[in-house]
């Protein structure tokens, strides 16, 4: 049956994709109506962005219908839907550091127009919505928030009457939130309909007047997000209960730190990296100390020195178990019992087309010798390894030994994590551990850090999600512009104060520090 309906802006009927014999869209039924914030919801893995592709014309369907405005439609192209009227704020940007504000937006837009008049109306349009941004301004130069402002504004140049929103807030603070929600609320009143993805469900029970839910591809559900709670939308989600995290802990001893790191200063690698400044914090027994931080102000070369990726000229920088270790490389400093979990999931923490036992054997091949047969893998040793990881994490893969690019995010997550804490570790650095992981994923990683530090593992997580950090944090601080803040009690801060010192409000705190 053709989708047809006077009111709707978009229809899809019995929408579905397959790759090989697993069906990523099954018989996927959706209806927007001008005007309309509506949430598309699920796990990882349920289909939300094979979807949205098809909406966007980066993949075709194997059967179903999409009419827009009534009339039925293919989409050969992301070309094509923005023809049409349909637009995508993608979750990973696209921008090219070097070039300015102006030809950054020129890249998507007509090759005809001219550059000056690119430059006038991106001006024109961001203030009219509250996104102010300078033409002329370099990328490099820009905050993340402003990266997202571009992102947004080339997209309404393209006046599109269908905004698809991929995990918009994940690298805001609560501030630039409420100015994403406030733009949103604004085009949804001339009109415009946003089609809006996230995993922050108290944000969506907030702004969105309808929510779809997928599950394996499937639609379960449809509901009111403002008439569900956050754990009734989830249980849709899920099909069953959302893991509580569970907040029995044992006291942190202070009598002698497991991490030290003393007046860390490094200069930028290069044009686009973040010098730190003068950085000193102590990571005790039973302690999980959260930083805070938008993207891009030193968090990943704050890791990188902390996991000897990258090291320094005194010793006595950072220290692991009151020895310095400033000068020593990662092998050395996982040897004395510490573990360090990347924010990269693909490239960095795995390699993807590798198996899963042999990611296993990447990183625990230096602690573990029962991984290794003379100076070669032992196959089925890292495969009992893996299975261990599986049972332990509820790893869900489609085969025994998978590549690592086959899970989902929230299941290759899992995995990475089980390999680095199943030997019950000393010290936990781990940057962003849950970013773009489902609910129920996010809920079983961060009770493992929290029973690691009743354990009396130190756990330092770095995090640009303020909701985690509150949820499972001792201390927090922020870093801005390569400045940390000093620790202080979760208890004795909030939101908006760890959201000020995020975006560099609150500098002279963060210099002092």
């Amino acid at each position: 049956m053709t989708p047809t309906g006077p009111d709707m802006l978009l229809s899809l009927r019995g929408l579905s994709k397959s790759f090989g014999t697993f069906k990523a869209n099954d018989a996927v039924d959706l209806d927007i109506r001008p005007g309309e914030i509506h949430a598309l919801l699920g796990e990882n893995g349920a289909g939300k962005s094979t979807f949205v592709k098809m909406l966007y014309g980066a993949l075709q369907p194997d059967a179903g219908e999409i009419a827009w405005r009534g009339t039925p439609v293919a989409i050969p192209s992301p070309a094509h839907a923005r023809q049409l009227g349909i637009g995508m704020v993608f979750q990973h940007f696209s921008l090219f550091e070097a070039l300015t504000v102006a030809e950054n937006v020129a890249v998507a837009l007509p090759g005809d127009i001219p550059l000056r008049k690119i430059a006038s109306d991106l001006e024109q349009v961001s203030r009219a919505y509250g996104l102010p941004l300078r033409a002329n301004a370099r990328v490099y130069d820009l905050s993340v928030g402003q990266r997202q402002r571009i992102e947004i504004v080339r997209c309404l140049l393209q006046e599109p009457d269908l905004v698809i929103m991929d995990e918009p807030t994940s690298v805001l603070t609560p501030q630039e939130c409420e100015d994403l929600f406030g733009v949103l609320r604004k085009l949804a009143s001339e009109g415009k309909a946003i089609l809006y993805i996230s995993h922050k469900l108290e944000e969506v029970r907030a702004l969105c007047e309808r929510a779809t839910i997928l599950r394996h591809g499937k639609v379960v559900g449809s509901c009111i997000p403002r008439d569900e709670t956050a754990g009734s939308i989830a249980r849709m989600m899920v099909g069953a209960d959302i893991h509580e995290v569970r907040h029995a802990r044992a006291e942190i001893d202070r009598s002698a730190p497991l991490l030290s790191v003393n007046g860390l200063s490094l200069p930028p690698r290069d044009t686009f990296a973040t010098a730190l400044k003068r950085i000193s914090f102590d990571l005790y027994p039973g302690e999980i100390a959260g930083i805070a931080g938008i993207a891009g102000n030193g968090q990943s070369e704050l890791f990188d020195v902390l996991s000897g990726e990258e090291t320094v000229a005194r010793a006595d920088t950072v220290s692991l178990l009151g020895e310095p270790v400033g000068t020593r490389d990662i092998a050395a400093r996982r040897a004395m019992g510490a573990v360090f979990i990347s924010e990269e999931r693909l490239g960095h923490a795995t390699v993807p087309t590798l198996a899963l036992s042999e990611n296993v054997f990447l990183t625990r091949h230096s602690v573990n010798p029962g991984l290794r047969r003379g100076q070669l893998l032992d196959r089925a040793a890292a495969r009992r390894e893996l299975d261990r990881i599986t049972e332990t994490m509820d790893v869900r893969k489609s085969a025994p030994d998978p590549a690592a690019q086959s899970l989902s995010g929230g299941n290759l997550q899992k995995f990475i994590v089980g390999r680095e804490v199943l030997d019950a570790p000393k010290v936990i650095v781990v940057n962003q551990p849950t970013w773009g992981v489902d609910a129920g994923s996010a809920a079983s990683i961060r009770q493992t850090l929290i029973d690691l530090a009743a354990g009396g593992a130190a756990v330092l997580v770095i995090s640009q999600d303020l909701d985690e950090l509150f949820e499972i944090a001792d201390t927090l601080a922020a870093i801005a512009e390569g400045h940390l803040s000093p620790f202080v009690p979760a208890s004795q801060t909030d939101r908006n104060a760890i959201g000020l010192k995020m975006s560099g409000v609150a500098g002279e705190e963060h210099r002092a520090s």
